[in-house]
């Protein structure tokens, strides 16, 4: 048994945070069993003071204040950074579209140990922010349908889980500080987005200007009829496309539970004072009321979420050791692979026809500009695949990866089954002799988890294999 010490930053649209976690590591297998290494308990033992994100006046992060502010963290935690094994670092929101998002990661990842530096995009916080609200899990261990919105400073985070197996997300521009006030309640900022509906509205909402809640009323009638849309309540509103960052959900699946995160799910059920409304300097509480006022509320049973604004820093990186052996298949001189996302498919995706579609879309949920590096694809497979079945996946396969294969990454695939023999030997046969790739097979990944591939070991049959999983309290 071992203990590690975990560290998770989130600097988010609002607010900077971090959180560090103590993680019990024990071999769960038996004595005559390959060791397989789990995390068998975690605890928080240290949560931060919450800052507003700092942003300099070239519209950039300030890591320099960031850097401070971890500092004094580490001081009041009584840890040194020598004493962190693992960790993550994650930029959202609005801060990952800033310039310097990821120097600022990289420049904070020197701070100590073996941190998974995740510039995350909006699909990829969906999903980590959804595990850590609880949706995750409560799908899987009641085999339901979970939809979690994460509705932060500047973006609604929105992910669907079945099952425990990640089904679609989305993210949409709504969020409580898309219009800010100061302690006069007059008006500061006013999102771009924002202003377009206040404009074509004819609310009289201006930067300058004290707020007026009922002007303000007008405006948020729109944007809860939005939320209620998403949640598949009522007729699409006109706004709603105009109001998608990146994507809308293109599932059908209509979930059986629905749950709030972010700073704003704070104030979705609790009593506040008018002279409270604006003790932020943004509209967030007032959303927050909105929202519990909603149709959502009649038309769902709402889960209690495990945490709120929390919910994305609860996710600490931790270290799990797992072995790929005899029947591994890889080509290249492409070990040691090191903080390689994962993506997984159901079984469904994976009996599908359509399946290098969904590898396609799937891996467009990384930026592989900003993280230079490839992704690992991860299927169940099956226990007695026949060789047709080998064969088709093989090529359904092949197809998905084309862009992986166009950039130069190696391709990376995962499997439950004790078959990565035979499906590699079969790509290795679709593949160009330049085109890197690995098979892997008795390994159990989850959709938001890293992976480092060691070199071989056992004269090439063995490959040493690190899962980094994303961990929720």
């Amino acid at each position: 048994m071992k203990n590690l010490l975990s560290i998770g930053i989130d600097i988010g649209t609002s607010t900077t945070q971090m959180i560090l976690s103590e993680l019990r590591i024990e071999n769960t297998s038996s004595a005559y069993s390959i060791p397989r290494i789990s995390i068998t308990d975690k605890e928080v033992i240290f949560k931060s003071e919450i800052m507003f994100t700092p942003i300099d006046k070239d519209n950039l992060i300030d890591a320099q204040q960031i850097q401070t502010f971890v500092t004094e963290q580490y001081q009041k935690a009584g840890i040194a950074p020598k004493d962190i094994q693992t960790g993550a670092i994650i930029i959202t929101g609005e801060t990952v579209r800033k310039e310097n998002s990821r120097a600022v990661a990289d420049a904070l990842s020197g701070y100590a140990g073996d941190f998974v530096v995740a510039t995350a995009g909006p699909d990829l916080e969906s999903i980590i922010a959804g595990k850590g609200a609880g949706a995750h899990s409560y799908s899987e261990k009641n085999h339901c349908s979970t939809l979690n919105l994460d509705i932060g400073g500047g973006t609604t985070n929105v992910v669907i889980f079945e099952d425990g197996v990640t089904v679609d997300t989305a993210c949409f521009d709504i969020g409580g500080r898309l219009i800010k006030v100061d302690e006069n309640q007059i008006i500061q900022y006013i999102s771009p987005k924002f202003l377009e509906i206040i404009s074509n509205e004819k609310i009289n909402l201006k930067i300058g200007k004290r707020i007026d809640l009922i002007e303000l009323d007008k405006l948020l009638d729109i944007i809860i009829d939005v939320l209620q849309n998403i949640v598949g309540i009522g007729s699409k509103n006109i706004y709603y496309d105009l109001l998608i960052t990146n994507k809308s959900l293109n599932t059908t699946l209509k979930a059986d539970f629905i749950s709030f995160s972010g700073g704003v799910a704070d104030y979705i059920n609790r009593e506040t004072n008018q002279s409270e409304l604006f003790r932020y300097g943004d509209i967030g509480i007032i959303l927050g009321r909105r929202i519990y006022q909603s149709e959502i509320y009649k038309h769902y049973k709402v889960l209690e979420s495990i945490e709120t604004i929390r919910a994305t820093v609860v996710g600490a990186g931790s270290h799990t050791t797992s072995v790929s052996g005899s029947t591994i298949h890889f080509r290249g001189d492409i070990l040691p692979l090191k903080n390689i996302p994962v993506v997984k498919m159901t079984p469904e995706e994976e009996q599908s026809e359509d399946l290098a579609n969904i590898i396609e879309k799937k891996i467009q949920w990384f930026d592989f500009k900003a993280e230079e590096q490839t992704v690992a694809i991860s299927f169940k497979g099956l226990h007695n695949p026949t060789f047709s079945y080998i064969q088709s996946l093989a090529n359904r396969i092949w197809k998905g990866v084309n862009k992986l294969i166009e950039i130069g990454y190696p391709i990376v695939i995962i499997i439950e089954e004790d078959m990565a023999k035979a499906l590699g030997q079969t790509l290795f046969s679709l593949l160009s002799d330049n085109d890197d790739f690995i098979v892997l097979d008795n390994i159990y990944v989850n959709d938001g988890d890293y992976i480092d591939i060691g070199n071989p070991i056992s004269e090439g049959q063995v490959l040493p294999v690190v899962i980094k999983t994303l961990v929720f309290n």
